[in-house]
């Protein structure tokens, strides 16, 4: 049996693989909670210093595996649902919380779920086959995995309640103009390797910074909170190791090196 989820890695790059071409990576029980443990592991591995999100064949997730729904429906005693608080809710929540930097090779199309699983990686590449697709209300649902959280940040109010009202498609051009995708390369086979040229740049980098960049764009609704969470993240990093020998490498003008601690 082929494993839902493949987990590899290169250097301080982990790449986190959706295993399951034959149905565009939907998302079964399975997946979720293979998904969800790889995800906990990695967070807590400080080896790890930058993440790859990606999905193997020709798309990157189309959401939840509508069949396996189709027979939860069918049981009247199975809240239909639950798998919003059981697995969508935690998977948002990892993935927003990450401390590596998270890029998404998004290769094909994002949809539901799946789109929210992009959406909540730090950085999105896209080529010519990418797609997005706030497909809920097609099937007469409401938005879930964050998306009513991450996709107004990204193109804000107006246009995500046109794709979650409308659910029409959005290719990687418009995708890319939004600011649905980081970056759009030309040739789908370089969506990998330009997500993961970026992630090991990342690794290379501050990573307590980051995790400290990350925590200050999430944490803030106000100004008030924002100047406090800003006061707390520079003393975690006022302290690393990274933060004096850049600052010494910058008087010396020397190139420095980042040793994530």
């Amino acid at each position: 049996m082929t494993d839902p989820l493949l987990i590899s890695r290169d250097g301080a790059v982990a790449t986190v693989t959706l295993n399951r071409p034959d149905s565009l990576n939907s998302l079964d029980v399975a997946l979720k909670e293979e998904l969800l443990a790889q995800l906990r592991a990695i967070a807590g591995d400080t080896t790890v210093r930058a993440v790859v999100l990606a999905g193997s064949g020709r798309a990157f997730c189309v959401g939840q595996d509508l069949r396996e729904h189709v027979d939860i429906l069918s049981r009247a005693e199975a809240p239909p649902l639950d798998t919003v608080r059981e697995h969508y809710n935690p998977l948002a929540q990892q993935l927003a919380t990450m401390p590596q930097p998270v890029v998404a090779a998004v290769r094909g199309m994002a949809a539901g779920a799946g789109a929210g699983l992009a959406f909540l990686a730090d950085l999105r590449i896209g080529g010519p086959s990418t797609g997005f697709l706030m497909a809920f209300a097609n099937v007469g649902l409401a938005a879930d995995t964050g998306i009513s959280w991450t996709l107004p940040r990204l193109v804000g109010h107006a246009k995500a309640t046109e794709l979650l009202l409308l659910a029409e498609p959005v290719s990687a051009a418009e995708a890319h103009r939004l600011g649905l995708l980081t970056r759009l390369v030309e040739d789908d086979d370089a969506v990998g390797p330009t997500a993961h040229e970026l992630a090991a740049r990342l690794a290379a980098g501050p990573s307590v910074a980051y995790a400290q960049l990350k925590r200050e764009l999430a944490e803030a609704t106000t100004l008030t909170e924002a100047l406090a969470v800003e006061a707390s993240a520079q003393a975690t990093c006022g302290r690393t190791t990274d933060h004096r020998r850049a600052t010494e490498a910058f008087v010396a003008k020397q190139r420095p090196t980042f040793e994530g601690r």
